[in-house]
């Protein structure tokens, strides 16, 4: 079982200085990484046997470009490797139907992150506090908010700088564990409603209203508004430019705490769980309101929701959505309802129940018959 763990870096400003001295550095050998790839011809070997071969020049590189003698050769190593994942990434997305280009030069702004891989780190106790001990670079401060598993094992640490200007650590770690296995037996089961103005709705009928940012989005719209009267690349231009984005990491951390504690709760409470299968991109491509589903990142919790029952062992199912809505609960006629109606009423057989918990229910069913445990008829 693998999975990142994030704690957040107390830097002096020498050590930010370090810091972004490093990060250019990969920036500039993944620059050219780049360009010694574009040189190599596909006829050459795979992508992992071209991206090897410029790896293995890092040796020589070193008797000419001093700077790469300053940063770890562990991090020099995952710098250039990080070219295969970028075109794989892009292969995938080409094959999903998308028009890719090709992989482009990074600029300082994007290029934000290096990784110690395997060794050259550790957690280490001085002066009082827990500091990240990393090889050719410093000895940093961090805030360990949650401990690390005794059984868990730490395989990389990427330094990220936030476009706050803050710095994280994200720690690679690997359990010396399978995850539990699932219960054949399933005596609790839930199926879930996704929405905006109820963020979830479940058979149980507990419904949890969507998470209120009007506050820091109408703060993010005056700071954003402040930024568009400054001169570009001006003192004052960079300092608002950092307020923005301290407003969009406000905004992203409140909705990223929800989505845990929510997605959290359904994975630990329950042995199966049923939600929809949308389409997330999809959904964004619909004329209208699309700033309220962007927010409710209902993508996001999904992902949160099925790695925490792999986690705790509990049954996940990602049902089709469609007719959910529409499909009666008790007898399966479906009948076609405006947005507006709240309230399902079933012409056939009379059954009458909240939308969303219909809604809930449908899920639910199509998850148990897609786990094969068969289903209780509704009372």
């Amino acid at each position: 079982m693998y999975y990142n763990y994030r704690y957040r870096l107390n830097p002096t400003a020498d050590q930010r200085k370090t810091l972004n001295y490093h990060r250019d550095t990969c920036r500039q050998l993944y620059n050219h990484a780049l360009y010694r790839f574009n040189q190599i011809p596909e006829s050459a070997g795979t992508l992992n046997q071209r991206v090897r071969t410029i790896r293995d020049e890092l040796p020589d590189l070193k008797g000419w470009w001093d700077a790469l003698t300053d940063v770890y050769a562990k991090v020099l190593q995952p710098t250039v490797m990080r070219i295969e994942h970028n075109v794989t990434a892009l292969g995938e997305l080409k094959d999903r139907g998308y028009n890719v280009g090709e992989l482009k030069w990074k600029p300082p702004r994007e290029f934000r992150s290096f990784t110690y891989n395997q060794s050259g780190f550790e957690l280490d106790k001085k002066g009082g506090q827990t500091v990240l001990s990393l090889s050719k670079l410093a000895d940093i401060p961090i805030r360990m908010h949650r401990s690390i598993p005794e059984t868990a094992t730490i395989k990389e640490v990427t330094l990220k700088k936030e476009p706050t200007d803050e710095w994280s650590a994200i720690f690679g770690i690997e359990f010396d564990r399978d995850p539990p296995e699932k219960s054949d037996e399933i005596t609790d089961a839930v199926g879930i409603d996704v929405g905006i103005l109820n963020y979830v709705h479940d058979t149980d009928g507990t419904a949890v209203g969507s998470l209120d940012l009007t506050d820091e989005r109408e703060r993010l719209e005056r700071e954003q508004r402040t930024l568009s009267r400054k001169q570009h690349g001006s003192n004052n231009w960079k300092k608002q430019r950092q307020r923005v984005a301290e407003c969009h990491a406000t905004i992203k951390r409140k909705r990223r705490d929800f989505l845990h504690k929510l997605s959290t709760y359904y994975a630990t409470e329950y042995d199966l769980v049923a939600v929809e299968a949308l389409n997330a991109t999809g959904l964004m491509e619909l004329p209208s309101n699309s700033r309220n589903r962007a927010s409710a990142a209902w993508g996001t919790f999904r992902r949160m929701l099925e790695y925490k029952c792999e986690h705790n062992g509990t049954h996940f199912v990602a049902v089709e959505p469609a007719g959910t809505t529409k499909a009666c609960a008790a007898c399966g006629v479906s009948t076609d309802k405006p947005l507006w109606v709240r309230e399902h009423s079933c012409p056939s057989c009379g059954f009458e129940a909240d939308r969303d918990w219909n809604a809930a229910y449908n899920i639910l069913s199509r998850g148990i018959k897609h786990v094969g445990v068969g289903h209780s008829e509704l009372t």
